[in-house]
């Protein structure tokens, strides 16, 4: 399942210190990182899958998002759910 039209992923996950509408928007694709990670998958195949990124054609891209996106998901479990509980 690769991200809609209407939600594509960003080259760059926000580095906002609070929730964002993108975040909002997102956290299904920072959920199913979440799990690439814990299960070892390579960043090539969650980028690929996950974010809709082909790593053999943009490789810089694809890995810059993932990088990116991968830390805004566990600053999201580690700290951005507050925002969520919230309901800011």
């Amino acid at each position: 399942m690769s991200p809609s039209r209407s939600s594509a992923i960003k080259d760059l996950a926000p580095t906002e210190p609070h929730l964002t509408e993108y975040d909002r928007e997102h956290l299904a694709v920072y959920l199913r990182l979440l799990d690439a990670a814990e299960d070892g998958a390579s960043w090539e195949e969650a980028s690929r899958i996950i974010l809709g990124i082909d790593p053999s054609r943009e490789p810089a891209r694809a890995r810059r998002a993932h990088d990116t996106h991968l830390v805004r998901a566990r600053w999201l479990s580690a700290q951005g759910y507050r925002d969520l509980l919230r309901g800011s």
